[in-house]
């Protein structure tokens, strides 16, 4: 297997390549990572099996338009395929573990609104969606091309989740008072965005020589306002990062109302990937949206 990848490491960077050492590295909890390191250079491998070749598809695909906006610095896929029994993505090495001090928060704040604001593609313009659905973490993302954001989230995350929620067993007894709702709530008409999709603090870094960094997008065509939210969920972004967001571009009256919203999506699918307690703090956030 790891002879395939070198060989087509080397056939698609025109530079022979090999594996001098190999090493397992931190990567999430749905693949394994590896670095794989050689006399000049080192890369990001990830591995998954190789039914998950899709996904791996979907993550170059996001990490291509993120990086062809040329505002925030993000992995460059390298190459991807399916080896033995195993799926592969291969990623520039970056060289992770700088200090996220306020000038850098700041910058990432930015740099995210910039990503934001960059011109979108002639087919993604004016509507909500993308090229192809992705996942969010080992979840499906459903991505089908909607002109109308309300229409869009209401049916193709919020509603989504909880169809699967049903067949886990979860038991939410407003969800269809909260789906009647959605739609007045998602009324500010946002102007269609690049969004990273996951944008939890695991997934922002700074390199070593100081660059803000964004990984393992669920990457799709919405209103910014998620990404946001979410850098709230887990614990949240320093305070300089939303002030340099702010400064770039301010957020639309309302966001603090709608990211409960938002975050709800997330939470359902982490009732539907791991269960537990999220089904309760699920039902606690739609109490609050419908209050």
């Amino acid at each position: 297997m790891w002879t395939e990848i070198t060989n087509q490491i080397s056939q698609v960077t025109g530079q022979a390549f090999e594996i001098n050492h190999r090493r397992s590295v931190g990567g999430g909890c749905i693949n394994q990572s590896y670095a794989l390191i050689g006399d000049t250079c080192t890369y990001f491998v990830k591995l998954s099996q190789a039914s998950q070749v899709q996904m791996f598809e979907a993550e170059a695909l996001g990490l291509k338009q993120m990086f062809a906006t040329k505002t925030i610095l993000v992995p460059k896929p390298i190459c991807l395929g399916t080896a033995a029994d195993s799926a592969y993505i291969v990623l520039e090495w970056l060289e992770l573990g700088g200090s996220k001090n306020t000038q850098v928060s700041e910058e990432m704040g930015r740099q995210l609104a910039a990503m934001h604001r960059a011109k979108l593609p002639q087919e993604a313009e004016g509507k909500f969606g993308w090229n192809q659905n992705n996942t969010i973490g080992s979840t499906p993302q459903i991505n089908t091309w909607n002109s109308n954001w309300a229409e869009f989230f209401t049916e193709h995350r919020l509603g989504y989740q909880f169809q699967l929620a049903r067949r886990h067993g979860g038991h939410f007894s407003q969800q269809d008072k909260l789906l009647t709702l959605a739609p007045k709530l998602l009324d500010h008409q946002p102007q269609p965005s690049l969004v990273h999709g996951d944008l939890w603090g695991g997934n922002a870094a700074v390199t070593t020589s100081g660059e803000p960094v964004i990984l393992d997008p669920a990457t799709y065509v919405g209103d910014r306002e998620v990404d946001l939210a979410m850098t709230e969920l887990f614990g949240g972004f320093p305070a300089a990062f939303y002030r340099g967001y702010n400064e770039a571009w301010p957020l639309d009256e309302g966001y603090q109302r709608r990211k409960t919203l938002y975050n709800l999506y997330h939470i359902l699918n982490h009732f539907n990937l791991f269960g537990g307690g999220y089904s309760s703090q699920a039902n606690r956030m739609i109490d609050q949206i419908l209050s």
